[in-house]
């Protein structure tokens, strides 16, 4: 993948905790050099289901901080998580990882 976009405006510390066998949280920090303005968005896809956080966690910028996804299912495959940001001063890099949901 090309990583355009400012170096250091990509997010930080990506985690994600599952509740309840259901819901999932995920949360990040935004990147260290990332312009004010900058908002993030985030997607996950497994081999079912493809789908945008539908609802976000904002700080106190009301910038996009975390998600809660509920409906989650839980199967032993990996599951992809990308994080992409857009600002009006600067191309934002995005942020991906695999992850084994039932390591979460």
């Amino acid at each position: 993948p090309v990583f355009a976009g400012m170096n250091g405006s990509a997010i930080e510390n990506f985690s994600c905790v599952i509740y309840n066998i259901f819901l999932m949280n995920c949360t990040w920090q935004a990147g260290r050099d990332a312009p004010a303005d900058t908002q993030y968005f985030l997607y996950w896809q497994n081999s079912r289901q493809e789908m945008e956080c539908e609802l976000y966690i904002k700080d106190e910028n009301c910038r996009n901080m975390g998600c809660i996804f509920q409906n989650v299912s839980i199967g032993t495959e990996k599951a992809y998580f990308l994080v992409n940001g857009s600002s009006k001063d600067s191309l934002i890099q995005f942020y991906d990882e695999y992850i084994d949901l039932y390591k979460i």
